[in-house]
């Protein structure tokens, strides 16, 4: 791509600076110091809530330091990606050979769909960036014997689980397992909305159990984008992943727990790495749990607990949980008025998924409209499919389980001698039906051993979530 060898050329050196602090009794304040040489400064923050029973001061914490100073190594790729400059000189901390690998894969697996769609062919993973650390203090290494995999037992549970929550089913779903756990739950959101909120609410969480994180975009940045900069996608769930340890730590807490899926390892273009999904993924999962164990030693251990699962599962499961129906969000374009556009390629990938499990008129009432009978939604209903080559960017499940859930919803409609909606009816004529029809449902009983969940949580989400076949 033009634009991309030219700013390469134009600013050949983004550097991380640093961060200072503010602390006091009630939060914990991070402002992070990027630049682009030649062409501006950045400075975007995040703010912590802190323990204020504890009285601890985290500038003196040294593994909450290098936590800091990781998060930062997420954060600067929101504003790298604007000339995607060739050297990063980190001045921040230090980095050996091996981490500074690791940091490279995150960066370019987590950039795949920003290069993809912004068609930037000539990015390397070899040489697409060189990482140059001049920081004074280097994140110790633990020797790699200390690296161990899924816990047997569940040890310092008692003290509170932490569950990241998006606003949408699967986090409800997590809250809803570790409940019947028996364990105690802190609810982590970033920049609070009201399906955030709302979940909390509905999974009957007071506020001293719920932690809320502030993050600040640079004004720079988003100005830069409006001028013609690189934009796009950005890994933000690494950036959930080092926040939510530091949240973990600041709270006394031992786990972190996700809502990833078995079905984000999906790539997002037929035949590529490209994966939109790309840091929900367990690659990455468990390329944070070894980082962790190498060199943030002593923090929350981090897995997700839907991972086992599929998207059909957990649809299936959250179409029991009618609590959070009228107050769970996944649509990006409603997300400012916390809405669902009804438009968009994840409110009819959720519509579908549910649709087997639910009755028309109770997808209906979710949405506000029926968009099966919205012909406008063909294209999109071709991607999720698999009869177009890219599924939609967005969050949604695997093509073969969007197919079942079709073929199911489409049983029932027509044993039920109920007239199919525009769309069904569409896909019938697709051949897909015919093709996936013989298959029968392939997902009540999957389950994905490919895990990190404890090993006595595995066996709730296996006896929860699973139905023989």
């Amino acid at each position: 791509m033009e634009r991309y060898q030219k700013f390469r050329k134009e600013f050949p050196r983004f550097y991380y600076h640093g961060y200072r602090t503010e602390e006091n009794e009630l939060v914990y304040k991070i402002t992070f110091d990027f630049e682009i040489e030649g062409l501006s400064s950045f400075a975007p923050t995040w703010t912590f809530p802190k323990c204020t029973e504890q009285g601890k001061t985290w500038d003196n914490d040294p593994l909450f330091q290098k936590m800091v100073f990781s998060l930062g190594m997420v954060e600067l790729a929101s504003y790298w990606k604007l000339t995607c400059s060739p050297q990063v000189i980190v001045e921040a901390g230090n980095l050996s050979g091996d981490q500074i690998l690791w940091w490279k894969d995150l960066y370019f697996n987590g950039l795949g769909e920003f290069f993809y769609i912004n068609q930037i062919k000539e990015a390397d993973p070899a040489d697409f960036m060189e990482i140059i650390c001049r920081g004074k203090d280097a994140i110790e290494t633990v020797s790699s014997s200390g690296v161990k995999g899924r816990p047997a037992a569940v040890s310092g549970a008692e003290n509170g689980v932490l569950v990241p929550i998006g606003g949408g089913k699967d986090s409800a779903v997590t809250l809803e397992l570790l409940r019947s756990a028996g364990v105690p739950i802190y609810a982590y959101i970033i920049n609070p909305r009201g399906a955030t909120v709302h979940t909390t609410e509905a999974a009957g969480l007071d506020a001293d159990h719920v932690i809320s994180v502030k993050r600040t975009l640079d004004k720079r940045m988003l100005e830069l984008n409006g001028k013609g900069y690189l934009n796009g996608h950005t890994p933000f769930s690494a950036l959930v992943a080092f926040s939510s340890i530091m949240a973990a730590r600041m709270a006394g807490l031992s786990y972190v727990a996700l809502s990833n899926e078995s079905s984000a390892n999906e790539s997002t273009v037929k035949g590529s790495t490209v994966n939109h999904q790309y840091s929900k993924s367990f690659k990455f999962e468990e390329d944070f749990h070894r980082y962790e164990m190498e060199y943030l030693s002593g923090s929350a251990y981090y897995f997700s607990m839907l991972r086992p699962l599929s998207e059909f599962q957990i649809a299936r499961y959250f179409a029991s949980q009618k609590q959070y129906h009228a107050i769970f969000r996944s649509c990006n374009a409603g997300s400012k008025t916390d809405s669902w556009c009804g438009h968009c390629p994840k409110c009819l990938f959720v519509y579908l998924i549910l649709s087997p499990f639910l009755t028309e008129t109770e997808t209906e009432k979710i949405f506000g409209r029926n968009m099966l009978e919205d012909r406008e939604l063909k294209p999109l209903l071709e991607q999720l499919t698999g009869i177009q080559e890219e599924k939609p960017f967005e969050c949604v499940g695997s093509r073969d389980e969007i197919n079942t859930a079709i073929i199911l919803t489409i049983d029932r409609m027509e044993a039920e001698g109920k007239k199919l909606p525009m769309l069904l009816e569409y896909y019938k004529g697709m051949g897909l039906y015919d093709q996936y029809k013989p298959m029968g449902d392939r997902f009540s009983s999957y389950f994905d051993s490919q895990n990190l969940v404890p090993a006595p949580w595995e066996e709730l989400v296996k006896k929860s979530c699973t139905k023989e076949a």
